[in-house]
């Protein structure tokens, strides 16, 4: 495993060594959407490891959520969503990012920052999308609800029959993936606000299923990467497990006859102009982390 270290502690040269590799490390973008978590940003912030770039997407928040933020983290980059929902912000944020790895992690506390060397290390050891999964050998969770739970075997069981994947936790929204693999996603960054909620498809809590269907319809290698959940510290979630359960349904039907792959290589991690992975890097995910 991939050793965490306080940036406290950290100089400049300890940096680059921080993802154990003794190539030249590629740059760490880390994507994190808020809306007001000014209470929450001290326990995440405090705890992401020395990266090249942290973006905080801002969703219109009445707090001091971005205060906070630059006073934790000085040079932190802050971006307005122009849109609603956790998806759009996903999209302003990946858009944004200048780095050759793009890691995604929540503002409420729930995700790990100290587990991202782990996604780094499985991109650089051969996968093009490090996959986070709570039900792999040493994930777990101490938030997920039984329905949340049997929703998430369910739409997880369809996904892997219908698409020919082997996730084991598909409504999970800790990943990371080579910058260069964007445009197989498609998401819309730009657009308008709509009338009515505000949000276009893929804008909602569905952004984590889809990303993963495209991510099967690419044909891209997926390591899933153990992690594991804790309970918001302070707040109260936006995800409703029943509404927001019906639109990753939807977000299935709407792939499907998508589903044939839609470009002629397997690797987007090889594509020009990116830093390829290491083929010599360390294999540091938990055995049954599978490889796609």
């Amino acid at each position: 495993m991939a050793e965490y270290m306080s940036r406290a502690h950290k100089t400049p040269g300890e940096a680059e060594n921080t993802f154990g590799s003794r190539r030249p490390r590629p740059k760490v973008s880390v994507v994190v959407p808020a809306l007001n978590e000014e209470k929450n940003l001290p326990h995440v912030l405090s705890r992401i490891p020395q990266v090249d770039e942290v973006i905080l997407v801002d969703g219109g928040s009445v707090d001091d959520t971005v205060q906070v933020a630059r006073r934790l983290w000085p040079g932190i980059r802050v971006v307005t969503q122009n849109r609603k929902g956790k998806g759009n912000a996903l999209a302003c944020g990946f858009a944004a990012a200048v780095g050759d790895i793009i890691v995604m992690i929540d503002a409420d506390g729930s995700t790990d920052p100290g587990e991202i060397p782990l996604f780094v290390d499985a991109l650089r050891g051969g996968a093009d999308f490090a996959k986070g999964s709570r039900f792999a050998s040493a994930g777990g969770s101490a938030d997920i609800t039984r329905m949340r739970r049997a929703g998430n075997k369910m739409l997880n069981g369809m996904v892997n029959v219908l698409f020919g994947t082997r996730y084991s936790d598909l409504c999970y929204g800790y990943n990371a993936f080579w910058a260069h693999c964007l445009p197989i996603f498609d998401l819309d960054s730009t657009s308008p606000r709509p009338a009515g909620d505000g949000r276009l498809w893929g804008d909602g809590f569905e952004i984590e299923t889809l990303l993963n269907l495209r991510v099967a319809r690419a044909g891209l290698k997926v390591r899933e990467v153990p992690s594991f959940e804790h309970r918001r510290i302070h707040g109260t979630s936006n995800l409703n497990a029943v509404t927001d359960g019906l639109r990753v349904l939807r977000t299935i039907a709407r792939e499907w006859p998508r589903r044939q792959p839609q470009v002629s290589v397997a690797r987007c991690a090889a594509a020009p102009g990116g830093v390829a992975p290491s083929e010599d890097a360390p294999d540091t995910v938990s055995s049954g982390a599978g490889l796609w």
